[in-house]
């Protein structure tokens, strides 16, 4: 009887994860419509989300605020990092770019896991990571390179974000032993903030909206970062970092489209097969972990060290 509820519970983390992933599509969209630099976009994103999340922790049954472990004040320095070089990528490439390129990550967390924590990979995993990546450079060198200020360093900062979500991934893995979802986002969320305002003051941005629709937009990315981050990391305790990290690369699916809808970006048809490449290795990621890992999280509650911690890591399967 145990099997089929941890494989109930892998579906209903898998779900969680895909939907989240594409309310986060809807960044590099939001990002442009707030009229203000791209850290100073972050730093509106974290400072309209934390009222929300504050909320969330009194619920009476919340987490409260509790303190932060090291692992939630890492995943905040990385998370702030990520969003830095990215909102920055966004403006200066297509957001099918700055999106594809930043979600790289699945290369790095599996690297890592594999050398540092002993996560081998199964023959199906690699493939479905290779069609990932097939896809996503497929996305970046089918776009026609007419969008953006500065198409080729907005490239170059859009793929180092990979390796600051990669470290956020597995920071918020090993915060989520020790605590529920929404406690890890609220303390990543308030530890990033400060330094992403030092950024936007630091590099002379525009920190304040020109229009109400501008503030709008700066609201949405907060309620956004709420719905959509709440539910990743909340998956992270559920779900293998290296199977999550393929998953969410749905996200450069839904910012192509919208851009293409919202800003007239050219969706190539070589862009179109790489889409189709990501989810087909989604799909694949998914089928191949069916069967229950030994570092999968129990049903309710944050994980257990034991669990899904360090003593035990999760398998890729």
């Amino acid at each position: 009887m145990l099997e089929p509820r941890l494989s109930r519970s892998r579906l209903f983390a898998f779900c969680v994860l895909l939907i989240s992933a594409c309310i986060l599509g809807l960044a590099p969209i939001l990002v442009r419509l707030t009229e203000t630099g791209p850290a100073a976009a972050a730093f509106w994103r974290f400072l309209f989300a934390l009222p929300l999340l504050f909320a969330i922790g009194a619920l009476p049954r919340g987490e409260g605020v509790g303190r932060p472990s090291k692992w939630m004040v890492l995943a905040g320095v990385f998370f702030a990092l990520d969003l830095s070089f990215w909102h920055y990528g966004i403006v200066m490439t297509s957001v099918a770019n700055a999106t594809v390129l930043c979600n790289l990550t699945p290369v790095v967390v599996t690297l890592f896991g594999w050398l540092a924590f002993r996560q081998t990979p199964t023959h199906l995993f690699i493939l479905a990571l290779v069609l990932a990546m097939g896809g996503a450079l497929a996305m970046a060198v089918g776009a026609d390179g007419h969008q953006g200020s500065n198409p080729r360093l907005g490239d170059l900062l859009s793929l180092t974000v990979s390796f600051w979500y990669a470290g956020y991934f597995l920071a918020v893995q090993q915060a989520r032993t020790t605590a529920g979802a929404m406690r890890v986002t609220l303390w990543a969320t308030l530890v990033g903030v400060i330094p992403l305002g030092i950024v936007g003051l630091f590099l002379g941005e525009d920190f304040i909206p020109a229009t109400l629709a501008g503030w709008g937009a700066c609201v949405a990315l907060g309620v956004m970062h709420v719905a959509g981050q709440g539910g990743v990391t909340w998956s992270l305790g559920k779900l293998p970092p290296a199977i999550a990290a393929v998953i969410i690369l749905i996200q450069p699916i839904v910012a192509g489209l919208l851009s293409w809808w919202i800003f007239g970006e050219t969706l190539t048809p070589v862009q179109a097969l790489g889409g189709v490449l990501v989810l087909a290795a989604i799909l694949l990621a998914q089928w191949t972990s069916r069967r229950p890992a030994d570092g999968t999280a129990a049903e309710d509650g944050p994980p257990t060290k034991t669990d899904a911690g360090p003593e035990k890591p999760a398998s890729a399967v």
